[in-house]
């Protein structure tokens, strides 16, 4: 399994080409490529040629990180057919950036709209069509998040969604902060996904449902909202031995190609220091749910590596 950061939190404040560093200073040894205005932006076309790709795998060299995935958010769901196309063709550019960069792994979101559900659905496998001939012949693993708002939200539905691609290259994210939004019950999401998980995020969120359904009030009420947080490990209602339990009883931590991302947003003004606490954390947390037999495989690998 990889940990990664998702160096969002820095984007402001680092370039592109300086995020590599700022990974390894926080003692990662992988990275999480997500959107950024210089690479690949939130459904727009993905503006870096060449040169700038080459320069940014320099990067990660240099810093001695590597890329765990890449993660677009382009609207190959969406209901509107003119930026659905679109959307196929910045996919296209995205997997040829991936594929420079020397990634295997990319990781997404459903997109679509909720209140268009049919439509999107419809969407989704026109964009497939014509996506998963060239995903397979990459030899890339696309990961999909159902992500709040999207067309597809819940757990179990996001499973039936993906099975129906009909394609080994497909599997799922899953993002501990929107299990409230997933359908709520983790355990039975993992257990159904099986082998289907392949990359998780590790962020913490309340549970919105609580409180008889006011712990967040949006006036007037009954609008069209969806509410989660990315916060540090402990600071919300996620069950954190169910969610590292549940990937211990996946084998999860055994797999090569597994990726654990932390995915904190809400608190750039400490960044630096709720990554290594993130990086912390997880780690302790993984060694609690990984036999004995595989940590001590593991120490010896290691060991073996160094000498």
């Amino acid at each position: 399994m990889k940990v990664a950061l998702d160096p969002t939190p820095f984007h402001h404040d680092y370039s592109l080409l300086e995020l590599p560093q700022v990974v390894a200073d926080l003692g990662y040894e992988y990275l999480q490529l997500t959107p950024h205005v210089d690479m690949i932006p939130f459904f727009n076309h993905p503006k870096a040629d060449d040169a700038l790709v080459a320069k940014f795998r320099k990067a990660c060299a240099s810093a001695g990180v590597g890329i765990a995935s890449v993660l677009p958010v382009l609207r190959w769901s969406g209901p509107d057919e003119d930026a659905r196309e679109a959307a196929v063709r910045y996919w296209k550019r995205a997997i040829q950036i991936t594929v420079d960069l020397g990634v295997n792994v990319m990781n997404t979101e459903f997109s679509g709209r909720p209140e268009k559900a049919e439509e999107s659905e419809r969407a989704f496998y026109r964009s497939m069509e014509e996506l998963v001939p060239i995903i397979e012949r990459e030899g890339i693993d696309v990961l999909i998040d159902p992500h709040p708002d999207d067309f597809v939200e819940d757990g179990l539905a996001a499973i039936r969604t993906i099975r129906g691609v009909n394609s080994k290259n497909l599997g799922m994210v899953i993002v501990a902060c929107h299990q409230f939004h997933m359908g709520g019950d983790l355990p039975a999401i993992m257990e159904a996904a099986g082998d289907m998980v392949r990359l998780v995020h590790v962020a913490d969120t309340m549970d919105h449902h609580r409180s008889h359904g006011l712990r967040y009030i949006t006036n007037p009420p009954g609008n069209a909202v969806r509410v989660h947080q990315h916060l540090k490990i402990g600071d919300g209602d996620v069950n954190w031995d169910e969610f590292f339990g549940g990937l211990g009883k996946l084998g999860f931590y055994e797999r090569e190609n597994a990726v654990m991302v932390s995915s904190v947003f809400a608190e750039n003004e400490n960044a630096h220091e709720v990554s290594r606490y993130q990086r912390e954390t997880m780690n302790d947390y993984v060694a609690k749910y990984t036999s004995p037999e595989l940590l001590s495989h593991q120490t010896t690998r290691k060991y073996h590596d160094q000498h």
